[in-house]
């Protein structure tokens, strides 16, 4: 039997987002997915998905939306900087914190609370099962593909669960919030084409702060800093070669762009450097205004930090504990 939520005001800027589409980048398609993979598996293990069932779930990005449950119950989990209120038959309003799961019945509504920055998500049990196109149910707007006919969730949008579930069972809660730390640099690999870069501007990189702008969305960040100086100024744009989420491009004026999750596929703008898988969902917390300092790795130690988020994460979702239900 599927759940059925409908979303009476869909806010801004929240996707249904899976772990991406892979395979379609020869064909000029972005992977998309989760800006904040750790984060979003977080509330999957919280809603009771298991970790290897790629779930779907909403990314919450700016003002969160309003739901209300047509049909179910359903287990649903939020994870992030972020709170929501549940309305139930009396109107009154419960508050839902986050690092939780909950169970919500036919005729619930759910309203999420304005996130200043960053990404939350909340997570449904089995998944939200919209259509899987090229492998993916992640929301791609520029190509209108994924999600709710490829567009952030809108107001009268329907969004089918993979399943209900028995209110008796046990609802989760987290031991510890997932986190990071926010004052370590982001570790990065130089190149692909750090040679196009003066040697005084790679030591730069490594001592420099740079403030995110508020041009940041799921397509890219754009840093404000010391300018980061090619060697020519011709240097500046290259023939177009593949970039990823991650990549550092410089144009001209010398200010870097992180490419995130939504990124293009190819790019003519030199790459300094790219930050490293174990460090990139942390970019999708970032708020404007905050400050960002980079630190070179080599490729072992870059492995060595992606395997020690993978046990972190692990012994994280071990200390999920049982949640007094919300009445």
């Amino acid at each position: 039997m599927l759940g059925v939520i409908e979303v009476i005001d869909g806010g801004i800027g929240n996707t249904i987002q899976d772990s991406g589409r892979t395979g379609f980048r020869h064909i000029g398609l972005a992977v998309s997915g989760y800006l904040d993979a750790y984060l979003a598996r977080c509330a999957n293990a919280l809603a009771g998905n298991p970790d290897s069932a790629n779930c779907a779930c909403v990314e919450i990005r700016a003002v969160g939306p309003r739901l209300l449950i047509r049909e179910g119950p359903v287990r649903l989990a939020l994870a992030g900087e972020i709170s929501a209120s549940l309305y139930r038959n009396d109107d009154e309003a419960r508050k839902i914190r986050a690092w939780r799961s909950f169970t919500a019945f036919p005729e619930d509504e759910i309203e999420f609370d304005y996130l200043p920055g960053g990404s939350s998500y909340l997570a449904v049990r089995g998944g939200i099962d919209s259509p899987v196109q090229l492998g993916s149910r992640s929301t791609y707007q520029h190509a209108l593909i994924g999600g709710i006919d490829g567009r952030q969730i809108m107001t009268g949008n329907l969004l089918p669960c993979a399943t209900t579930v028995d209110p008796a069972e046990p609802e989760k809660s987290a031991s510890t919030i997932w986190s990071y730390n926010r004052a370590a640099p982001v570790r990065v690999v130089l190149g692909p084409q750090d040679e196009l870069f003066q040697k005084e501007t790679i030591a730069q990189l490594e001592t420099a702060s740079y403030r995110v702008t508020p041009q940041i969305d799921r397509m890219g960040m754009r840093l404000e800093g010391p300018e980061l100086m090619h060697v020519l100024p011709s240097a500046a744009d290259i023939v177009s070669d593949c970039v990823t989420p991650g990549a550092i491009q410089v144009p001209g004026d010398g200010q870097p762009i992180i490419l995130l999750a939504d990124c293009q596929t190819v790019g003519g703008y030199p790459k300094i450097a790219t930050v490293i898988r174990a460090d990139l969902p942390r970019l999708g917390q970032c708020h404007p205004e905050e400050m960002l300092r980079f630190q070179p790795v080599g490729l072992p130690r870059a492995r060595l930090a992606f395997l020690e988020m993978e046990t972190r994460w692990s012994v994280w979702a071990r200390g999920m504990t049982r949640a007094e239900a919300i009445r």
